[in-house]
């Protein structure tokens, strides 16, 4: 269940990175992002529901080899993470094509959500929207050339999304290694998901925001945003790899942190 949860925020928030694709691709990017809001609410409901059942994982773990239990249940999560991101990137086009439609819907409506729910989910447009499922293929990425990428921006993401994956979990782990400082341990995951955040918000959305806005006032290309989305994806995938590398090393930095705080 906790790993379904996992699921389902790693493929909302690895779809984020399509938002300004369907935003660009009408001319919306203010109502895609303001649509994008309502699934942000589902990954935020989903993050809030695991992390009591997470954190009780380390109350409920067995008396012996409990570092051990505990390690394997959470590099189970982290892979859930993986997978996560990968159902994002599987979506990637069956997203924008939907999500293009539903914005174009949302200003029909004059922004209304709840108009807009009570005509997506129709039958009419349900049979609709199916047609609009489909698997992403070579064609897709043609045109995009891995030569392109800028490495600094891909390897920030990567560390920036591997850190996110970990925070929690590597702190609840600290508070095995250091059952003195368990408070102090569990507590400082927010400071480590709350710097991730901020280092996203300083490197990457600025990035794919004005590569977007210069597509809607025609001074850049959509293949250029498209390049840039997937790429971010790719490197998303990657940092969740990192994740079970850095796992126990930031587990271990964390219990060493504490004795500072204390």
């Amino acid at each position: 269940m906790i790993a379904l949860f996992i699921l389902i925020i790693h493929s909302i928030e690895t779809l984020a990175y399509a938002v300004r694709l369907s935003g660009a691709r009408v001319k919306l990017l203010a109502s895609a992002l303001s649509l994008f809001n309502v699934m942000v609410i589902v990954s935020r409901l989903a993050n809030m529901m695991q992390q009591p059942f997470t954190g009780s994982l380390t109350d409920t773990a067995p008396k012996e080899n409990t570092l051990a239990f505990v390690e394997q249940q959470f590099r189970v999560l982290i892979g859930a993470a993986s997978v996560g991101t990968l159902v994002g990137i599987l979506l990637l086009p069956t997203f924008v094509a939907i999500f293009s439609r539903a914005i174009i819907h949302l200003s029909e409506e004059r922004g209304s959500i709840p108009a807009l729910f009570k005509r997506g989910f129709s039958i009419g447009y349900v049979k609709r929207g199916i047609k609009h499922f489909h698997m992403p293929s070579f064609s897709y990425l043609k045109g995009i050339s891995w030569r392109d990428i800028p490495i600094k921006l891909f390897i920030v993401n990567i560390a920036i999304t591997a850190i996110y994956t970990i925070g929690v979990l590597s702190a609840l782990y600290a508070s095995l290694l250091v059952p003195e400082r368990s408070t102090t341990a569990v507590m400082s995951s927010g400071l480590i998901n709350g710097v991730a955040t901020m280092l996203l918000i300083i490197f990457i959305d600025p990035k794919i925001s004005i590569l977007a806005d210069d597509v809607i006032n025609q001074r850049g290309s959509y293949l250029n945003l498209k390049r840039a989305s997937v790429m971010m994806m790719a490197s998303r995938l990657l940092g969740t790899f990192v994740a079970q590398l850095l796992f126990i090393p930031g587990a271990k930095y964390i219990a060493w942190f504490t004795q500072f705080m204390t």
